[in-house]
C-alpha cells in the first residue's frame, strides 16, 4: 500500500522532530497550523472561500516566537519537491529556516546563509535558537529572552501570522539598536494589534533606552482623538492605570503609557508647546499612528515635536505604501521593516475583496457653468466660470449634484439591502450635513423607524458623534447605518459590518 502525506507525518516527521526535543516544554509542535482564512470570493449576493493556507509542522522555540517550518510530501516523491511550499510558508511568516521532507530525506533552508543542505536528522531548539541569535546579530542574552517575552493572551482574538511577525520583528530591531523604523500595514489589517503586542513585550521585560531596571516610558501619537481615545480604551487597557492620556495643557509625568494627538503638544502662535514641558529624553519609545499625515514633513509643525524627543526609538505605523506625497515619511523614518498589503491581506482572506460601483454624474461627465444670478449656500454671486469634478464642494457648492448622488445611493440600497452599512465621505463638514440631509428627505420611511438611520459624524459633533459611530461599529446593532463624515474616518476605523464606502 502506498504511504500517503499523512503517514510520512505519523511515522516518520513527528518521531524525528520529538528525538530532537521539539515536543519539550517550552518547545512545542504546532501541526497542520492554519495560517490564513482563504480568499473571499464572491458569488452572488454571498460568497465562498477558497482553502486556507496550512503548514504541516510549525516549530516553536516559545509560543510567540516560532523558528522554522516543515513541510513534507509522501515518501514516494523527493524532499525536493516540498522546497517550494516550505519556502513559501517560511517567507509569509517571517521565519529564517524551513525543512522540506518526504520523511527518510531532509532539506534545511536557512535564509541566513541562503544554503539548502541535505541533513540526516532536525536540529535541537537550543542548537537552532542559537544559530538564529549569530544569524540575527542578538549577542546579548538580556536582548534574547527580551526578544522571547510573551504575548498579552488576555485580549484579542489571537495573533494572525503576519501580525506576529510584524511584532517580533518591530522588537528584534529595538533591541538591536535600531532608532527609527517604519511599518506599512493595510487598513484593517491590526496595525493597533501589532503596537499594543510590541509595548506589552518591552514593558513586561522593562526594556529602556538606558538599561535601568525600570519600565519604558511610550508615547502613542496620532492627529486625531479617535486614533488615540480607542486604542486606550480598549486593547490597551490591559495596562491598567499606567496609561494616560495628555490633554487641557496638562503635564503629566508619573505613568508609563502615554497618549496624546499632535495638536495637544504642539506649539502656536499662541501658546508654547507642551512638549517643551517634558524633557528631550523622558520618552523611550514613540509610536507614530497613521505617520504619512505630517509628522514627518520637514516643514511640519508636528516634525518638531519628534526632534525634540529624538532620544527616544521612533516607530512609525501606516497604511500607505509609498507614493509622491508621502516620500518625507520614508525619508524621515526609513524603509519598511515590515510590510503586509492590501493585496495580501485580500489573497489570504482577511480582507474582503471589494467590486468598484463608478458613477458619474452630468455635473462631472461634462462640466458645470452657472446661469447668470445663480447663488451660492451664502447667497453671493457664483463667478461664470466652467466648474468640473475637483471644483464641486470645494470652489462651488452644488446642491442639485448632492441630491443626485443621495437619490442614487438610496436607490442602490433599496436594490440590495437598506439596512447595509454605509459610510459616505464627503468634502468637508458642511458636505457632509447637507448629504446627511438629502439621504434623510429620501429615507424618511427608514427615518421614521429609526431616528438615528442617517446620522453626520465629523469633528463638530463631539461625543454625540462618537456616540453614533460606536453604535454603527457595533456588530449587534442595525442602525445608524449610513453614516455621512468628511477626515474623520479617513485613516480607518474598526467597523466589520460596513458593506459599502462611498467616496
Amino acid at each position: 500500500m502506498t504511504e500517503t502525506e499523512a503517514d510520512t507525518c505519523r511515522r516518520h516527521v513527528v518521531p524525528a522532530l520529538q528525538v530532537a526535543g521539539w515536543d519539550t516544554a517550552p518547545h512545542s509542535i504546532a501541526e497542520q497550523r492554519t495560517i490564513t482564512d482563504g480568499r473571499i470570493v464572491p458569488v452572488g449576493r454571498g460568497f465562498v472561500r477558497k482553502p486556507p493556507k496550512r503548514v504541516d509542522f510549525l516549530l516553536r522555540y516559545r509560543r510567540d516566537f516560532p523558528l522554522a517550518v516543515v513541510e513534507a510530501k509522501a515518501s514516494y516523491r523527493r524532499a525536493a519537491d516540498a522546497v517550494q511550499q516550505a519556502r513559501q510558508y517560511a517567507e509569509m511568516l517571517g521565519l529564517k529556516f524551513a525543512y522540506a521532507t518526504n520523511g527518510p530525506e531532509i532539506i534545511e533552508i536557512d535564509y541566513f546563509t541562503g544554503a539548502e543542505t541535505p541533513r540526516t536528522s532536525y536540529p535541537t531548539p537550543a542548537e537552532l535558537w542559537a544559530r538564529y541569535r549569530a544569524g540575527a546579530g542578538l549577542a546579548s542574552d538580556q536582548a534574547a529572552e527580551r526578544l522571547l517575552t510573551p504575548f498579552n493572551h488576555t485580549v484579542g482574538k489571537g495573533e494572525r501570522y503576519y501580525q506576529q511577525a510584524a511584532i517580533n520583528c518591530i522588537v528584534e530591531a529595538i533591541l538591536k539598536g535600531q532608532r527609527r523604523m517604519l511599518v506599512t500595514m493595510a487598513t484593517g489589517t491590526g496595525k493597533t494589534t501589532v503596537a499594543f503586542q510590541v509595548c506589552w513585550k518591552l514593558w513586561n521585560s522593562r526594556w529602556n533606552r538606558d538599561g535601568a531596571h525600570r519600565r519604558p516610558k511610550i508615547l502613542y501619537l496620532a492627529d486625531r482623538n479617535i486614533l488615540v481615545d480607542q486604542p486606550k480604551d480598549g486593547i490597551f487597557a490591559a495596562f491598567g492605570d499606567a496609561r494616560c492620556k495628555i490633554e487641557s495643557g496638562e503635564v503629566v509625568m508619573g505613568r508609563e503609557i502615554y497618549f496624546a494627538i499632535y495638536q495637544a503638544l504642539a506649539e502656536d502662535a499662541s501658546r508654547e508647546g507642551l512638549f517643551r514641558a517634558y524633557p528631550k529624553d523622558f520618552f523611550d519609545l514613540i509610536i507614530v499612528d497613521e505617520c504619512h499625515r505630517g509628522s514627518a514633513r520637514d516643514d511640519s509643525a508636528w516634525r518638531v515635536i519628534l526632534e525634540h524627543f529624538a532620544p527616544a526609538f521612533q516607530l512609525g505605523m501606516t497604511a500607505t505604501p509609498l507614493r509622491d506625497d508621502n516620500r518625507d515619511t520614508y525619508r524621515y523614518f526609513g524603509n519598511p521593516i515590515y510590510e503586509y498589503s492590501l493585496r495580501q491581506g485580500i489573497e489570504d482572506g482577511f480582507l474582503a475583496p471589494y467590486r468598484v460601483h463608478r458613477v458619474v454624474t452630468e455635473w462631472d461627465a461634462a462640466g458645470w457653468r452657472p446661469s447668470r444670478g445663480d447663488l451660492d449656500r451664502y447667497g453671493r454671486a457664483i463667478p461664470d466660470e466652467e466648474y468640473r469634478t475637483q471644483d464641486f464642494e470645494r470652489v462651488v457648492a452644488l446642491r442639485a449634484r448632492t441630491q443626485a448622488i443621495a437619490k442614487h445611493l438610496s436607490g442602490f440600497l433599496r436594490k440590495t439591502d437598506r439596512y447595509a452599512k454605509t459610510i459616505v465621505f464627503c468634502v468637508d463638514q458642511e458636505h457632509a450635513a447637507e448629504m446627511r440631509q438629502a439621504l434623510v428627505a429620501l429615507n424618511q420611511d427608514m427615518v421614521a423607524q429609526h431616528p438615528d438611520y442617517v446620522c453626520r459624524v465629523t469633528a463638530d459633533e463631539g461625543e454625540v458623534g462618537r456616540a453614533h459611530l460606536g453604535r454603527f461599529q457595533d456588530v449587534d446593532t442595525r442602525t445608524p447605518t449610513i453614516l455621512t463624515t468628511s477626515q474623520l474616518l479617513t485613516t480607518g476605523v474598526d467597523a466589520p459590518t460596513c458593506k459599502n464606502v462611498v467616496l
